[in-house]
Parts: C-alpha cells; structure tokens; sequence
C-alpha cells in the first residue's frame, strides 16, 4: 500500500492547489490520493502553473489529467498539459481522450491526429445540433421519454460527446418534446392515474428499434473495432488527404442492392448494418442502385428499395447509380487498358473455364490474348463501344495474377457486351462493367469509409484493393460480416418467382413470404424487424435462425406497443335470459393494462352477446375452467360472470349455435377462468365484423425447404392459409383504426418533407427527366400501421386489401363502418408459438 500523507504536507499541498485556481473543496479532493497528488504537483512545478494565471476551468482539467494520467510519462503527460494551456483541450471527457490516446501513443505524437481523437477544435451550432440530434431519433426512441437517457447515452457515443452537455441535453429534450409532446409527470404513488377515455394510437417512430438495443452493435464487437476515418491504407499520401478533405473526416456507407427483386429478410441487416453504422457515427449513407445489368432489371425494383428503406426508419443522404459513373468507368477501363492491366480476350465461357483449370482443377494457361498490344487492346474495345461485336464474343478482363490462390484473381471480367436498352441511359452504352470493376471504383468515387458487405466476398476484397491500387485511386476498405438466413423458408428470387407463377402463394408480398414487402403487408412493425436485426449482433459469423425464433421476437415487440381490442373468431351467441331486452352497459376498459398511455375504449354490454366456439363445450371436466352446461365463467370487463343454463343446436347438424346464459349478480366467488366477447348493439355498430381474417401459417413443412426432392415445391405445406369469415372486433376498433392511420400519415407527411428539403440540400434536386425514385408519405403508410392484439386470439393488422371510408374521412368524423367497406384482417402472429397447423 503506498505510504499516506502526512497532515502537514496535505495542507500544503491543498495550499499549492488552490495556488493555480482550484476551489477549497477540490483542493481537498486532488490531495486525498498520493498518486494523483504528487502527479499534480509535478504538473504545477514542471510547468512554473503557480506564476501562471489559469483559468479556474483550466485547472480542473489539469487536477483531472493528474488523476487519469497518473500512469503516463512525463513527456506524455507534459504534451497533455500543453494541450490544456493552449486551450485544445476544454472538457473533462477530452482530457480522457488524449489520456487514453497517449497511454498507446508514445513521442513524438501526431498532433492532427491527437487532434481528433480528441475532440479538438469541435464546434456545433445550435441549429445543426438541433438537426443532428433529431436525425438520431427519427428512426429510434421507441419507448417515448422514457427512452430519453438512452438516446442522450447514444448520442454521447458519436461525434457529439465533443458538445457541450448542457445544450447536448436541452436538444434532446427538446426533440422529444416535439415528437411525443411533453413529459408526463410521473404517477403519484398510492393515487390513481385517470386514463384517457380516447383511444390513443402508436405512432409509427414509436415502433422503431430503439437506441439503446443498437447501441452495443456498433460500439462493440465487429463494428466496433472497424477502422476510424482515414485509416485505410492508401497507394499515395495524397489519396488519403484528398478523402479525408471530401469526407470532413465524417463516416460514409452505402447500401448497394441490385434493382432486380424485392428485398428479403435478409436484407434487412445489410439496411442496419450501413445505415445504422453511419448514423451511430454522425455519418452519411448513400442508396446506391448497382444498376450494371439492365437485362435483370425493372422500374418497380427501385420504387420498392427505395419504399423498403425508408420504411425501415432511415432516410438516405444520397440516392446514387451506378450508371451515374459510366463515362468515368469507361474512361477508367482504357486508363487499365493504358497501364497494360486489362486486355480484350475473345474466348468463349468454356474456353475460359478450360483455362482456370476446368473440372479436374488442373494448371492455369494464360488466355491467348493476354499478351496482345495495348493498342490493339483498345483498338478492339472501340469496337465494343460501337456495337462492333455480339454478346460473348469480346470481354474486357483485369490481368491480375493467375498464380494467386485466389480465384477472383483470375483476370476477372470488367466490360461485356449486351443488346439491352438501360433505364436510365437507354441505348447509350453496348458494353457494360460488371460487379468486380464497377462496385470498388463507385465506393472510390463516393469516398466510402466502410464498405461494409457480407462474407461471400470475403474472396473479393483482393481483387477490390487491386483494381483501386492499379488505378491509383482512392481505395476504401472492405469490411465483411456474417448474413442473416432464415430457416423454414427461401430467399431466392428465383424460386420465389416460380412460387408466384405457380399460384402456390398470392405474389411477391404474400405475408407467409419473408420479402420485406410481405413482412409489411403482414403488419410486422419495421421497429420490430430492426430490434430482431440489432438482437442477433453482428460478427463475421453467418446468422442462420429459425423462423419461429423471429415470429417470437415480434410477438415480444407487439406486447407492449399495441393496443387490445375484445374479438372472437369464431362467433357463438349467447342470450342472458336474466337481463331485459333494452338492457345497456357502457363499459370503460384500458386498451392495454400495461401501457395507460394508450387509453381505454368503450364497449356496451346487452343481453346479446358473443363468446369464441372455442370457450365453450358440451362434455364438462375438472381440468376444464371455460363455458359448459351448468358452468360459470367470467367475462373480461365484464361487471358479473354468468353460467350457462341450456342451450340451442342446429337441427340439421346438431352444432351448438345458442346459449342461453344467466347473469350471476351480486356473486362473491370469483370465477376460475375469465373469456372474452363482444356485445350486440346496432345503434352502436357493435360488433364490428371482419369479412375476412386470413391466418398464414408456415409455408414450407420443414427447415430446409431446398433440400427436399425433387425439388423446394414438394415441401409446401398445403394448409398454410386459412380464411375466417365472420369474427368480430369490439366497436372500438373504428377509433383505433382511424387514428392510427392518421398519425401514420402525419409523422410520414414531416419525414418526407425533410427527406426532399435534404435531398435538394445534397444537390438531390431532380428534373422532369430523372427518374430518380422520390421520396413520398404514402411509402411510409398503408393499411398495415393499423395493428391490435385480439384479446386471447392473436395479432392481427389491415391488409391492403380492406376497403375502409373511414380512413380517408376528416378528424372530426366519426369513425364507423360505411357502405362498401371491406374488412380484411391479417394475424401478424399468434399469441404463442404455434406447435402446428391449427385443428
């Protein structure tokens, strides 16, 4: 144990402190560890700081530096101190910073660099801290308020952690503020809250994954060691600079899909992954379109990407084509043919194949046009540009090094020919660059800092880093993490597209699918498809998860974030003989017992009523609590339970199709079970009947759909949907309904009016000729933001399909059933986990 010290040089030292500008108190403080204390003598001597005239804040910092410096080397530590004198360093977390940055960074030191692990010479209006703390909690901030320390935490962990606390705080309570209203008061203990009688719908922001799940993802593991800003090795100095100038030393990603088909499940954590990274980090994210094969690709891909996106929560910075660069890769692709890196080959596929070593996997043999002149080289690719040849019979390819072990080192192609008019540039272009050469060149063009991909391309970041150094641009660093794969289910859009020209299932956004459209048709909250996404981690590991596992982390997301309606799907009716026939109840009833800030509904209670056929039955048992001859049960909400005294069949069938029930007032003895049930009141519009409820079970039979013979189609499960005609919601489902899709549109109207003032910021600004996917509400809202858990039925959510008045009627409007209406319910999931296809 180091030695203590002694009264009389504690008051000295405290004397010595206050000497330089620290209070009594902190004084006090500095001289309690005998580290510490002698680290800040030393600073005060070394430094001559007694002659000096510090600021108070100045020498807070410095006994700060004392105590986590403690450890540091004197020249180290006199660095630090400079940088406090000078002003450098202002704030305690800075001082932390360059602690930790010169703990691994001995003399001479970077100064640039200290700079900016430090924090040094940030500054932030209070308008752009504004825009940036409110861009971190669009798509997060899931539970309200009381999200709030986990955003300000969040925030804390970016670039902003430089700004000062106070203005950091007031922002976000500012934002928040205006996106959830004010703070409630907390409830009084030992009082009782009174609940809204009005129903109160979710928005939208507020079923997006929160800050806090994400959090840990990019702060920690695999995203969390990725390179800072400029530390990716470059060919030249001078290409670093000039990156660092354009970037502002800001991280930029992008998400790269291939307009050729919808986006699936697994898409969702390449959309998490570049988006969320950049956003953490105070960054920008490019939407990149890779459209190089206009054979494969359609206008509706791109309108949906882009809709899928921004459902999901993130708006992008920039929305980029690759065809945006094609002059500059065909300008590139002769500069490779200049340096005699690239060579016309006219070998057909099988030629090629035979040269790589076909199937015995035999010696390499160079092409026979490897070697030819770069001038005829160029010579001939001219005569590609013109249409001179057919597909297949010229290619452009890389002259890489066909001794590598790696086969994407193989003189990989870069321009081929094709006879098809693009979407953008029409019959411009003959030739077109593929994947390899155009993917690494268009990061390099847009100054990427992560090019952040999967794990099948692991194999390709040789090639990536070749082609940019053999150029001699800019050359971003490839990053790659572990897909996400579903079981039970398939993915390609290949045996998808023969799923819906099969009729097997109804088309791309048929809700047993797993497309991000069919997950959204299905009434799958985007916050819960990213919470799920931001729960599994990312690591260079491929993520391969049961499809039951992900219905579950939904089933958790809906628990607490939406509202509870009384249904039954199947209706029985009941008479309560006991009750008049104008007997009327009102009952006030909490939309979520868990959750008062969703309100409550009201609901009548007459004489008619109607309970699940399932909560009934003729044969009576012990272990049997629910409805039968002679039996009483409960109803939820209900003011007295009721037992059933005879009941009615169908003489044809001899189904039970009535019961005749009486209402048990002034009973004590609480019931052992507790059903649900709606009311019959006309006036009221109760119940409101569902014209259909289509329940989705799963698709395929087993886990691996792929695997089975003779092919994916023999293992589709027959009964994967079945139609309800007929369930009943309480009559509360109108409000509920209306509003939800009212707020959905409000919140949309305020994104999307940011997205085009963004866009036009960015220099995004479009003209009657670009076609350009825009940004527009009706992407962020359809049928499906009407959700509601079916009192111990399900999940369910408004499918497209449903034709419902009321949602396009004005505020003031009551909400009720109108003519021509069309309910379609969807069950998002069960309450539990299904063991099977339901009896």
């Amino acid at each position: 144990m180091p030695a203590e010290v002694d009264t009389t040089d504690t008051v000295d030292l405290i004397t010595l402190f206050k000497s330089i500008g620290l209070t009594q108190s902190k004084a006090a403080e500095a001289a309690k560890s005998p580290r510490s204390a002698k680290a800040l003598k030393e600073i005060i001597v070394t430094h001559g700081l007694v002659e000096k005239e510090l600021e108070d804040k100045q020498a807070v910092l410095l006994a700060s530096l004392a105590v986590q410096g403690a450890k540091l080397d004197e020249g180290e530590r006199g660095y630090a101190v400079k940088a406090v004198l000078d002003g450098r360093l202002r704030s305690t977390d800075q001082v932390s910073a360059a602690t930790k940055y010169l703990e691994s960074h001995p003399l001479p030191i970077d100064s640039s660099d200290f700079d900016r692990e430090c924090g040094v010479g940030f500054t932030i209006t209070p308008e752009h801290l504004a825009v940036r703390v409110t861009e971190y909690i669009s798509p997060s901030a899931a539970s309200g308020w009381a999200n709030l320390g986990a955003v300000i935490s969040g925030l804390k962990s970016t670039d902003l952690r430089w700004a000062n606390a106070l203005e950091l705080k007031n922002a976000v309570e500012h934002a928040f503020t205006e996106k959830f209203g004010p703070k409630a008061a907390s409830k009084p203990k030992g009082k009782e809250v009174k609940k809204e009688t009005a129903t109160k719908a979710i928005k939208p922001s507020e079923l997006s994954a929160s800050a806090s799940t994400s959090k840990t993802v990019f702060a920690e593991g695999f995203l969390g060691r990725l390179h800072k800003v400029g530390e990716n090795p470059q060919l030249h100095p001078r290409l670093r600079e000039q990156h660092l100038a354009a970037t502002g030393g800001l991280v930029h990603t992008r998400f790269p899909p291939e307009p050729n088909g919808y986006l699936h499940i697994g898409h969702s954590k390449a959309i998490f992954v570049n988006f969320g990274y950049a956003q953490y980090h105070g960054g920008r994210c490019y939407l990149r379109f890779d459209d190089t094969n206009p054979e494969a690709e359609e206008g509706r891909y791109f309108e949906s990407i882009l809709e899928t996106v921004r459902w999901l929560g993130y708006e992008p910075w920039k929305i980029t084509y690759s065809s945006d660069y094609f002059d500059r890769l065909y300008e590139l692709a002769i500069e490779l043919i200049k340096r005699d890196k690239g060579y016309i080959c006219h070998c057909t596929a099988e030629e090629i194949y035979a040269n790589r070593g076909g199937d015995e996997r035999g010696p390499r043999k160079a092409c026979v046009h490897r070697n030819r002149s770069i001038e005829d080289s160029l010579a001939a690719f001219q005569k590609m540009k013109e249409g001179a040849y057919k597909p297949g019979q010229a290619i452009l390819r890389m002259k890489q090094d066909l001794e590598s072990g790696n086969t994407m080192m193989w003189d990989l192609v870069a321009y081929r020919v094709l006879n098809a008019s693009h979407h953008r540039t029409h019959d411009k272009w003959k030739i077109y660059p593929t994947y390899d050469f155009t993917h690494c060149l268009c990061d390099s063009f847009e100054n990427i800092t992560h090019s952040l991909c999967t794990t099948e391309f692991i194999a390709s970041r040789e090639s990536y880093e070749w082609l940019c150094d053999a150029l001699e641009v800019y050359k971003p660093r490839q990053s790659e993490y572990g897909r996400l794969n579903l079981t039970g289910t398939i993915m390609s859009k290949r045996k998808i597209l023969r799923l819906v020209k099969e009729k097997h299932v109804l088309d791309w956004d048929d809700p047993r699918l797993y497309t991000l459209i069919a997950l959204r048709r299905r009434g799958v909250p985007p916050g819960a498809i990213l919470s799920f996404v931001s729960s599994l981690g990312v690591s260079t590991a491929t993520t391969n998860i049961q499809a039951v596992r992900f219905e579950h982390s939904i089933r958790q997301y809906l628990e607490g974030t939406v509202p509870r309606l009384l249904m039954v799907l199947r209706p029985l009716k009941i008479t309560i003989e006991n009750l008049p026939e104008d007997y009327l109840l009102w009952l006030e009833k909490p939309l979520h017992p868990k959750v008062p800030e969703l309100g409550t509904s009201k609901v009548p209670f007459t004489r008619t009523i109607y309970i699940d056929e399932d909560d009934f039955r003729l044969q009576d048992s012990k272990d049997y609590f629910r409805l039968a001859p002679g039996k009483t049960v409960g109803l939820f909400q209900a003011p007295n339970p009721i037992t059933c005294t005879s009941y009615k069949t169908d003489s044809a069938t001899g189904q039970v199709v009535e019961l005749i029930c009486r209402m048990e007032e002034g009973s004590t003895k609480k019931p052992k079970a507790f059903i649900q049930w709606v009311a019959e009141h006309a006036p009221s519009g109760s119940p409101v009947r569902v014209d259909e409820t289509r329940i989705f079970y799963q698709l395929f039979k087993s886990d691996n759909p792929s695997a089975v013979e003779p092919d994916f189609t023999a293992d589709i499960n027959t009964d994967s949907l079945e139609v309800v005609k007929g369930a009943m919601v309480e009559v509360g489902f109108w409000l509920l309904a209306k509003r939800a899709y009212n707020e959905a549109i409000k919140e949309s109207e305020v994104r999307t009016e940011k997205a085009l003032k963004d866009a036009a910021a960015t220099a995004q600004a479009t003209t009657e000729d670009d076609d350009t996917p825009k940004a527009t509400s009706e992407q962020l809202v359809g049928k499906e933001c009407i959700r509601f858990q079916g009192l111990r039925v399900a999940y369910f959510a408004a499918d497209k399909d449903a034709r419902l008045a009321c949602l396009g009627e004005d505020e003031g409007t009551e909400p009720a059933r109108r003519e021509g209406d069309y309910l379609v319910l969807n069950r998002i999931v069960s309450l539990k986990e299904d063991s099977g296809k339901a009896a």
